[in-house]
């Protein structure tokens, strides 16, 4: 048996003669850039997330970047960001002349710790960017009381909710990505930008069509970043899915808990109180130094696992040669990265899949 970390053509065989037909209207108008098409899927996501304001983007990165030219980060900004996160998360902020500033996870959860963000802010700091890993929020209400702009990189965490409020509730920006493994996927890049501002809304809007209304009346210095029709067309075909295929993923999370508990040398994810998980993800941790034999024992029986992620930005060459930082700087962070590994969670993993999964976890471990 295999089990692959995704099975995107099992999706688009389920669903393919929805989308054949939406790609196919699309291409029959000739409007591949904006839209009605795109502006009813900004309607739907926003309506879903809990935002006034959804605003179409190439991809989660782009996101991420314009919601901080938004906030007008700039040189001799600070944004605190969690160093065990996607790079995008980081490299945005630079690439604005800004300073990433790292503040460690707590270990349960993977998320942004308020107690070391509190230790991080200065007079320089612009926003704080928590980044919903893996599928569920972070501690918001720790974060919001610092009354700083808040970013929520909830490019993992689309149909997430905390104590009953969507996860656009929670910042004054959320950016969601598209990217075609996410729980609601393209076939391509695409992303967007989730608010209930309404001046933050008419200015992305310009930021991400050249600073332009689309006309040649450049109000801001913006960029080139529009979620196209036909990424439009395809995510409404799925969108209707999505909640089913979250409780899908809900079930087989569910499932791994029961299956895999008691294992002495591996810890299973938590969901923080209050959360409702959409787990992009599956992440356990692998204690003593036991995750690469476990990958590679697993891989050996057709298992694909993941690796999110292997190492802590402050320790990449990119961002340590340029801002500093070393081994012991973030330690709840760097003991993730060596622990972590994500197992097979996909909607449409089968029983005998998930099965076969736990079980050989349980083979490597042992009696």
């Amino acid at each position: 048996m295999t089990v692959p970390m995704a099975d995107l053509p099992a999706q688009y065989t389920a669903l393919k003669s929805e989308l054949d037909a939406a790609i196919s209207r699309v291409m029959a108008t000739g409007g591949f850039i904006l839209g009605p098409t795109v502006t009813a899927f900004e309607n739907q996501i926003a309506a879903l997330c809990g935002a006034k304001h959804g605003i179409g983007v190439g991809n989660g990165t782009d996101a991420l970047l314009l919601s901080l030219m938004a906030l007008g980060v700039g040189p001799g900004d600070e944004v605190i960001t969690p160093p065990f996160t996607f790079v995008a998360t980081v490299e945005t902020v630079v690439l604005l002349g800004a300073t990433p500033v790292f503040a460690d996870i707590d270990p349960v959860h993977f998320t942004l710790d308020p107690v070391d963000v509190a230790k991080k802010i200065t007079s320089q700091t612009k926003a704080i960017v928590p980044v919903h890993l893996f599928g569920q929020l972070a501690d918001m209400e720790g974060l919001r009381i610092f009354g700083l702009p808040l970013i929520g990189d909830g490019a993992q965490a689309i149909g997430s909710a905390r104590h009953g409020k969507e996860v656009a509730q929670w910042s004054e920006l959320t950016t969601l990505s598209f990217y075609p493994t996410k729980n609601l996927g393209a076939a391509g890049d695409g992303g967007m930008i989730l608010t209930n501002d309404d001046s933050l809304a008419a200015k992305l809007r310009l930021l991400h069509f050249h600073g332009s209304g689309g006309k040649y009346d450049y109000h801001l210095v913006g960029v080139c970043s529009r979620l196209d029709a036909l990424q439009a067309a395809i995510l409404s075909v799925k969108l209707p899915h999505l909640a089913v295929w979250n409780e899908a993923r809900r079930t087989n999370a569910a499932f791994y808990d029961q299956a895999l508990a008691g294992i002495e040398g591996l810890v299973l994810p938590k969901t923080r109180a209050g959360n409702v998980h959409t787990f992009h993800q599956y992440t356990v941790r692998v204690l003593a130094n036991r995750r690469v034999a476990l990958k590679a024992f697993l891989a050996e029986r057709g298992i694909a696992t993941g690796i999110f992620y292997p190492v802590a930005l402050h320790l990449a060459p990119a961002y340590t040669q340029r801002f500093g930082g070393g081994q012991g700087d973030h330690p709840e962070s760097e003991r993730a990265c060596t622990e972590v590994l994500s197992l097979p969670i996909f909607p449409e993993l089968s029983e005998a899949q998930r099965v076969y999964v736990a079980q050989s976890v349980r083979d490597f471990f042992g009696p």
